[in-house]
């Protein structure tokens, strides 16, 4: 009898952990889509991502590069003092995206264009995305809100 609750006992051990182990694995494959790596300007330009890697893109929109053509679709650069990538994006822009101004966008780098499928722009003045503003201070060239 003592033998038999004993074994039993390490089975439900060993099925709580096989089912532990399969839990933790399809948690891990359902949110590798969802994760999206930043990337500044510079770090892109020095090793480009592979077309099919989905991340994020942000700095200041480089001042002269907004081109706005036929249809939705809306070129321009964004920069973090090092490098300069050029951008194209699809759709409506937000209300606030301008030149020299901070923005995030996600896509993917494609033939030497990151091809957004979402740009996020500063939502007042003194805003700044913490990536954007860290990439930029390890370029040098961040400069502090006057307030």
């Amino acid at each position: 009898m003592k033998n038999l609750k004993k074994q039993r006992r390490i089975q439900v051990i060993a099925v709580a952990a096989v089912a532990l182990i399969v839990a933790t694995v399809l948690i891990g494959y359902a949110m590798q889509d969802g994760i999206n790596y930043f990337r500044s300007p510079s770090q892109v330009a020095e090793a480009p991502p592979q077309p099919s890697e989905v991340f994020r893109i942000g700095g200041l929109v480089a001042e002269g590069s907004l081109q706005r053509g036929q249809g939705e679709t809306v070129r321009f650069a964004v920069t973090d003092g090092g490098a300069t990538v050029p951008v194209a994006y699809t759709g409506v822009l937000p209300d606030l995206f301008e030149e020299n101004q901070g923005m995030v966008g996600t896509g993917s780098y494609v033939n030497g264009v990151f091809e957004a499928t979402e740009i996020l722009a500063k939502h007042d003045e003194t805003y700044m995305p913490k990536e954007v503003m860290d990439a930029l201070k390890e370029q040098g060239v961040y400069q502090e809100p006057e307030t």
